[in-house]
């Protein structure tokens, strides 16, 4: 996700990182021609003339317009969900740090515990992009919790059953109470309902078809659009189908990128940022500080 300063409104309309023009300016270039090659022909496409005129595009485009807006509330919906579910995250990991600090007490058994909630974030991050956590989850857990990670399908998931042990064992020790482990248990299913949330917007995209028809259609209307235009605008037909075709393209190309959020693409989630957001706040709570090499990654910066 692009992260930066909000910019002036004349660098707004000429930035490019963090927009989709780069992903669609092959294909705004090649309507812009085809408008410009019907534009010197006057209408005639192999020597016969189509006689469209501007009015069935008139309804046309409000009603793709209406659908794209649909898509895009759609694919918004499943962004700000995610974005949710990891401030939740965030807010029961640090409950959970607190009541581990606070009721049990043991600085070993806390440290390890916390340093495994580190490891669930982190480990939840790569399932999500689909990319090796190992690395990051070495210096965290166990060996003995490490060797099961290597071979497991759901490392999150493992992570979390091993912190619900270490609470009844804390239970069984005496060091914590069963009232207070209840509690626990309670962030502890938050968490669970966080993952499971994550991994439904992940496995659940938006249906195909529906996909397939706003893409066909705001393809079919940008090219034809030039044959509607040409007898009312002339000269001008290029640059107008250019800016229409910019306006629906760049919808499709964002809901595209909004439906899967968490990506790496400059309009996903940042969950770089996030995940390492987290750390650094438990490891202040266990009272790491100065903080071990651990730096405010984002996916994307600019000044």
């Amino acid at each position: 996700m692009i992260v930066r300063p909000r910019l002036s409104w004349l660098r707004m309309l000429f930035v490019l990182r963090g927009s989709v023009l780069p992903k669609i300016w092959i294909q705004l270039s090649v309507i812009a021609t085809m408008a410009t090659v019907v534009t010197w022909s006057r209408g005639n496409l192999l020597g016969w003339h189509v006689g469209l005129t501007y009015v069935p595009f008139t309804s046309i485009g409000v009603a793709l317009a209406i659908f794209l807006g649909f898509r895009n509330t759609a694919s918004y919906e499943r962004y700000w969900e995610a974005r949710k579910l990891w401030g939740g995250m965030l807010n029961a990991s640090r409950t959970l740090t607190r009541q581990t600090i606070v009721w049990i007490g043991d600085d070993g058994h806390a440290r390890s515990f916390v340093h495994r909630l580190i490891g669930f974030v982190h480990a939840l991050r790569h399932q999500l992009r689909g990319t090796d956590s190992l690395p990051e989850l070495t210096p965290l857990v166990d060996s003995d919790l490490l060797a099961s990670l290597r071979s497991a399908h759901s490392r999150p998931s493992l992570i979390l059953q091993s912190l619900g042990r270490s609470l009844g064992e804390a239970v069984k020790r005496g060091d914590l109470h069963p009232q207070l482990a209840s509690t626990m248990e309670a962030g502890m299913v938050e968490l669970t309902d966080v993952l499971g949330g994550c991994e439904r917007i992940a496995n659940t995209p938006i249906p195909f078809a529906y996909s397939v028809i706003v893409h066909r259609t705001v393809y079919i209307y940008c090219f034809l659009l030039p044959f509607g235009l040409i007898s009312n605008i002339g000269i001008l037909t290029p640059l107008m189908v250019t800016f229409v075709a910019y306006t629906f393209l760049a919808l499709d190309a964002l809901n595209e990128e909004l439906e899967e959020p968490f990506g790496a693409m400059p309009n996903d989630l940042p969950l770089t940022a996030l995940s390492t957001g987290i750390e650094i706040t438990l490891r202040e709570l266990l009272g790491e500080i100065p903080l071990p090499a651990v730096t405010i990654a984002r996916d994307f910066v600019l000044p």
